[in-house]
C-alpha cells in the first residue's frame, strides 16, 4: 500500500502543472485559481438560493397539508437555518472568499518552499564524494542537472588539489632527503681539507673541486624550496610595456651558453628582424628561462635546440625544439601541471621542482595566449601563442 501511495505521488507530481513554471507562469496560475475561486463561490451562491427556494415552498406547503404534519418540525427548522444563511450570505461570500484566498495563497507559497527546501537539502552533497548524486523532482530536471555538475567540478577540483598538494609534500620531503647528502659530502671534504694541511696540490684540487660542485648542487635544492614558496604565495599580476621579443630571447639564449657548452648543446635562433609585443618582459623572460632550463635537463648531448619565432596577423608563435626521449601521450597532458616531473624517480640530479612548466603555463595564459607541448621520434617541440590583441 505505501509502494502504491509512493508511485501515486510521484505520478501527481509530475502531472502538477506549477512545478518547473516561471514566475509569470506561477502568477498567471495564482489569477486562474483565484478566478476559479469567485466563480466558485459565484455557483455556490446561486445553488444555495435555489436550495432555499425549495425549501421556502416546501415548508409553505407543509402548513397548509396536514399528511406532512410529522415533518414539519424538521422542515422548520431547516427553514430557520436557511433563513439564516440568506440574511447573513453576503457575510458567509466574504468569508469564503478570504478563506478561499488564504489556502490558496498558502498552497502556493508552500510549493515554492517545498522546492527550496529539497535544493537546500540536496546542498550539503555538493562537495560530499559519500553521498550520491544530487535528485530533485523532475519539474527541476535543469536545476538538478546543473548542480550535479557544479558537484563534479568541485570534487574534480578537491581531487586535483589534493593530489598536487600530496605532490609537493613529496617533493619536499624527498628534496629535505636530498639536502643532507651534498651537505654532508661538502663538510666532510672541507673537514679532510682542514685536518690535512700538508696535501698535495693535485689532491688539494680535487676535493676543493668536488666541494664546490656539491655546494652547488645545494644551493639549486634550496633555490627549488623557494620556488615552490613563491608559486604557493605569488599572485601573478603582469606589468605590460612595449618589449621587442627578439632581443629578449637572444638575451635569454647568450645567458644559458655556459650551461649548454658544458651539456654539449647548441641552440639556433631564427627570428624575425623583430617581434614587436605589448607584455611583462620580466616575466615572459621567465617562460623562455623555464623553457631553456627544460631543454636543457632533457636534451640529448651533442644535439641542437632550436628556436622559432614568426608573427601572423593576429598572434605570434613561438617555437622551443630539442631532441630527448619521446614522451608519452599520458605524461605529455600533464607536463603544464605543478609538482609534475617527467623523471618520477627520487634522483634531483636532473630537473627541478616541476613548477617550470607550470609558472611558464600561468604567464603565457595571463598575456591571453596558450602554450602546448608535442613529442614524437625522439623530438620535443613547446609551442606559445600571444595574441598581438591581448583580452583584458
Amino acid at each position: 500500500m505505501n509502494k502504491f501511495f509512493q508511485k501515486w505521488r510521484t505520478a501527481r507530481r509530475q502531472r502538477s502543472p506549477y512545478y518547473g513554471r516561471n514566475p509569470m507562469g506561477m502568477l498567471a496560475l495564482y489569477l486562474l485559481a483565484m478566478v476559479g475561486l469567485v466563480l466558485g463561490i459565484v455557483l455556490l451562491f446561486f445553488v444555495g438560493y435555489a436550495l432555499y427556494r425549495s425549501i421556502q415552498d416546501l415548508y409553505w406547503s407543509s402548513l397548509v397539508s396536514a399528511t406532512m404534519f410529522p415533518f414539519q418540525m424538521l422542515l422548520w427548522g431547516i427553514y430557520n437555518v436557511a433563513q439564516f444563511v440568506r440574511d447573513t450570505a453576503l457575510f458567509l461570500v466574504w468569508m469564503l472568499f478570504v478563506v478561499g484566498w488564504m489556502i490558496i495563497t498558502y498552497l502556493f507559497l508552500r510549493w515554492g518552499q517545498r522546492d527550496l527546501s529539497r535544493v537546500i537539502a540536496m546542498a550539503d552533497r555538493l562537495t560530499d564524494p559519500g553521498k550520491g548524486e544530487i535528485e530533485l523532482p523532475p519539474a527541476l530536471a535543469e536545476a538538478e542537472a546543473r548542480l550535479n555538475l557544479a558537484r563534479q567540478k568541485a570534487l574534480t577540483n578537491a581531487a586535483a588539489a589534493r593530489e598536487a598538494e600530496q605532490r609537493k609534500n613529496d617533493l619536499i620531503m624527498y628534496l629535505a632527503h636530498d639536502l643532507k647528502t651534498p651537505l654532508t659530502s661538502v663538510i666532510g671534504y672541507l673537514t679532510l681539507l682542514q685536518d690535512e694541511p700538508q696535501i698535495s696540490t693535485e689532491l688539494r684540487a680535487r676535493y676543493t673541486g668536488i666541494a664546490l660542485h656539491k655546494a652547488q648542487r645545494l644551493e639549486d635544492l634550496i633555490n627549488e624550496f623557494f620556488e615552490i614558496t613563491r608559486f604557493n604565495l605569488s599572485h601573478l599580476e603582469l606589468d605590460t610595456q612595449p618589449v621587442d621579443l627578439k632581443r629578449l630571447l637572444e638575451q635569454v639564449v647568450s645567458e644559458f651558453e655556459p650551461v649548454f657548452r658544458e651539456k654539449r648543446l647548441r641552440c639556433t635562433l631564427d627570428l624575425p628582424a623583430e617581434l614587436r609585443y605589448e607584455g611583462d618582459p620580466d616575466k615572459l623572460a621567465r617562460v623562455f628561462d623555464n623553457l631553456l632550463r627544460n631543454a636543457e635537463h632533457y636534451s640529448f648531448p651533442d644535439t641542437c635546440v632550436e628556436i622559432q619565432a614568426r608573427q601572423e596577423e593576429d598572434a605570434i608563435i613561438l617555437r622551443f625544439t630539442n631532441a630527448g626521449r619521446t614522451i608519452p601521450p599520458e605524461k605529455l597532458d600533464r607536463l603544464f601541471e605543478q609538482f609534475f616531473r617527467l623523471d618520477s624517480s627520487r634522483d634531483t640530479s636532473s630537473g627541478g621542482a616541476g613548477l617550470g612548466l607550470a609558472i611558464a603555463r600561468q604567464i603565457v595564459q595571463a598575456h591571453g595566449g596558450t602554450i602546448r607541448a608535442d613529442s614524437a621520434d625522439n623530438t620535443i617541440t613547446f609551442t606559445a601563442t600571444l595574441p598581438i590583441a591581448r583580452k583584458s
